[in-house]
């Protein structure tokens, strides 16, 4: 039996105070359940409600890209500015320290190289690996318009369902092959169809005209691809133009570990993404510690 409360002190119930019930930061999960909440909350920051993912997967399907070739010694360093790291179990494992405590998003789909079909992707993971992994979510990606469009996908239809059964979220991924126009008609055709389909969050590509229709089309938040390499005062003013335009973050990988700086370069957009700094003033900033860093 419980020991009997015998504390003099009197209770307090706090009857004139309401209990709270406050709507989730993000776009489209307030009906999602607890664990989902709390592992998107690892990847966009509650506070901004953005991300500055950092996307390392490009090796699953290219090889050692450039920039990659030896991860533990270019991505390590720049781990403490990342909100979230994008990336396979292989590199995980492998290079990632355990006590890595933000978000992981785990390439979850793959097959086919550079060398072949890239759409003809599979399901590569179970989800009892992304389980053992403590994943944050789970990223698929579906080429609508694609040679295999139903085939990736019903890929991300049974990684949703899997995901939904254990409170992970999909991203799914809009992948936009040499054959599609990169322009906002596709990407709401792309964004909506995913997001109808049951995603928790889309990553596909900015274009600069009517993007903010993309946005309000797709249902739950959007993050943008960063793509090929641009000068770094491009790509900062990408990011800036996909956050005005309502992107709830960026999802990088070639801008950063490519850039002559991927320290000061990540440290810029995330002036960009969480403080909604100009890209001039955060170019500034990354010249700065770009210098500085040459001089340690």
């Amino acid at each position: 039996m419980p020991e009997v409360d015998e504390s003099e002190k009197e209770k307090q119930f706090y009857t004139d105070i309401p209990a709270k019930s406050e709507p989730f930061f993000l776009k489209g999960c307030n009906n999602s359940d607890w664990g989902m909440k709390n592992r998107l909350s690892r990847i966009f920051d509650p506070k901004s409600g953005k991300t500055v993912m950092l996307a390392i997967d490009h090796g699953y399907f290219q090889g050692p890209t450039t920039g990659l070739e030896r991860v533990d010694v270019t991505i390590l360093p720049l781990l403490p500015y990342a909100d979230t790291l994008m990336l396979t179990r292989g590199i995980l494992r492998t290079i990632i320290p355990p006590d890595f405590d933000k978000g992981i998003v785990l390439r979850a789909s793959g097959g086919p190289s550079i060398l072949s079909e890239l759409s003809n992707e599979k399901i590569a993971i179970d989800i009892d690996e992304a389980i053992r992994l403590n994943v944050s979510a789970m990223a698929v990606q579906v080429f609508i318009g694609g040679q295999m469009e139903t085939k990736s996908v019903h890929n991300m239809t049974r990684l949703v369902d899997m995901g939904n059964r254990y409170g992970i979220p999909t991203l799914g991924v809009t992948a936009v092959g040499k054959e599609m126009a990169r322009d906002a008609k596709y990407m709401r055709l792309a964004s909506r169809i995913i997001a109808e389909l049951g995603v928790t969050y889309v990553k596909t590509y900015y274009v600069p005209e009517d993007f903010d229709t993309v946005v309000a089309a797709c249902p739950v938040p959007i993050v943008i691809a960063g793509g090929k390499k641009l000068p770094e005062l491009e790509a900062l003013t990408m990011a800036y133009n996909a956050i005005r335009d309502g992107a709830a973050g960026v999802d990088m990988g070639r801008n950063i570990f490519q850039s002559e700086s991927p320290v000061a370069m990540i440290k810029a957009l995330r002036k960009v993404v969480h403080e909604g700094e100009n890209p001039k003033t955060a170019y500034d900033f990354f010249l700065t510690e770009m210098n500085e860093a040459k001089k340690g």
